[in-house]
């Protein structure tokens, strides 16, 4: 394989990946109103010569390259999450900017960033002739990830029936090629009392004060140690063997589970009367070891909820938004923590790819550097569209993409255009490097589904 005229070619087609991410950038696209984004992808296919270009019934830009049965995927979430307070913000989000070295704009790392290096990554792949035969590459601008992770690839494999041999995701890995993440979890804790009037409040019993015992719980749950005499074992024990003997290792690589109070709601008759109900939202992110059930029961174990027993009802949420086409796929809202090996074929033939063109070190723009010196093959510190693929349904994940996971989300966003060039160089040389998946179980640790009836 030629990789110097792989590299010339990905460093050749930068200035038009560059105009394509401002493009997207600047069409607003935050969950479920994507169609504008996704349009502009299909003509950027079919421009550069697909042979085929589709959007499903969710409403997911299907590209595809090659003839055969096998499929070799690369995800991009297309969706964005919403700008926050523009005072924060130094320049227009949607017009975005660029310099030498960045682009500015909402979507620019998380991830409209990674659409380009896909897209560009399989023409690349159609110009060199990389596609091996028997093989097609499948280019997924996906929807509704950051409303609902991995919701559009419940609908990709269930409803459109498509199960690709791996799939790349292009989140933003700063340089590094991630092998696995923690999963979450939504959860909900609602607590009835009895109003009255605000003038005699021992007359009713206040839900508020109650929640707010819970919430004391919470916050020790996720803050405190795990040793012998502390009564609420902080979630740090799952690094310990004693508490997590079959996974301690795996935690350690991904870190701690965490768990915060992210929402507070109430029902009250007036201002002048005791509350009658209340409830929190509970984000919950989950090390290797924990279970959807084993974090709902952490909860009911709690002493303020044992204390006020049927009057606390802990759930998981369920998630119902339409997607931009009207179509509405209910989903619960847990998403499973996975871990491949490192000598897996799919995450080798990435590093290998890397290692040809690039060495053995993350590389990066000057001012991308300071996050990257860390071991080139990782984990992320957030959750991606791998929780279905690879953790409920054991579809080999790997990451490589552009851009910075601490801009996700940031005001100010930017990514790094050499990063645009490596990411589609590095997926470009993978098919052919891909030695196949083999008899063995590739996967470390993965979550899995939930016993509820859903799919």
């Amino acid at each position: 394989m030629d990789f110097d005229a792989i590299k010339k070619a990905a460093q050749d087609y930068g200035p038009a990946m560059t105009a394509f991410l401002r493009d997207m950038i600047a069409i607003p696209s935050e969950s479920s109103e994507e169609k504008g984004v996704i349009h502009r992808i299909a003509e950027e296919m079919k421009k550069l010569g697909y042979d085929k270009v589709e959007i499903d019934p969710q409403g997911n830009v299907l590209g595809w390259m090659g003839e055969g049965d096998r499929i070799i995927a690369i995800d991009s979430h297309i969706d964005t999450v919403g700008i926050g307070n523009i005072n924060n913000w130094k320049f227009d989000p949607y017009e975005g900017y660029e310099n030498e070295t960045e682009i500015g704009g909402r979507g620019g790392s998380d991830q409209e960033g990674g659409m380009a290096s896909a897209v560009y990554g399989a023409k690349i792949m159609k110009d060199l002739n990389l596609i091996p035969e028997g093989t097609k590459i499948l280019i997924v601008g996906s929807v509704q990830e950051e409303d609902c992770d991995g919701l559009c690839w419940q609908y990709i494999h269930n409803e459109d029936g498509i199960t690709p041999e791996f799939v790349i995701s292009t989140e933003p890995t700063d340089g590094g090629i991630y092998r696995g993440h923690r999963g979450r979890m939504e959860i909900r804790v609602d607590v009835k009392g009895i109003s009255c009037h605000g003038s005699a409040p021992e007359r009713g019993d206040n839900a508020i004060y109650k929640m707010a015992e819970i919430i004391e719980n919470v916050r020790d749950l996720n803050q405190n140690d795990a040793e012998e005499g502390t009564e609420i074992k902080g979630l740090i024990k799952m690094l310990d063997p004693k508490y997590n003997p079959e996974h301690w290792e795996d935690a350690r690589f991904l870190g701690r589970g965490t768990c915060t109070v992210s929402q507070i709601f109430y029902t009250s008759p007036s201002r002048c009367a005791v509350a009658d109900s209340c409830a929190i939202s509970i984000d919950r992110r989950m090390t290797a070891g924990e279970t959807w059930d084993s974090c709902l029961e952490e909860i009911r174990d709690l002493p303020a909820c044992r204390k006020y027993g049927d009057d606390v009802k802990v759930s998981m949420y369920m998630y119902d938004r339409p997607a931009w086409t009207g179509l509405v796929y209910e989903t619960e809202c847990y998403f499973p923590t996975w871990i491949n090996k490192e000598t897996a074929p799919h995450v080798q033939a990435l590093v290998d790819s890397y290692h040809a063109m690039f060495g053995e070190e993350r590389i990066g723009a000057e001012g991308a550097m300071h996050l990257r010196h860390r071991p080139l093959v990782d984990k992320w510190t957030f959750s991606t569209n791998g929780v279905s693929i690879q953790g409920r349904y054991g579809i080999p994940c790997v990451g490589f993409g552009p851009g910075a996971e601490s801009q996700a989300h940031a005001p100010n966003e930017i990514t790094w255009k050499q990063d645009l060039v490596t990411c589609a160089a590095v997926y470009a040389a993978v098919p052919m490097l891909y030695k196949g998946k083999g008899d063995e179980d590739v996967t470390v640790y993965r979550g899995g589904k939930t016993n509820n009836n859903i799919k």
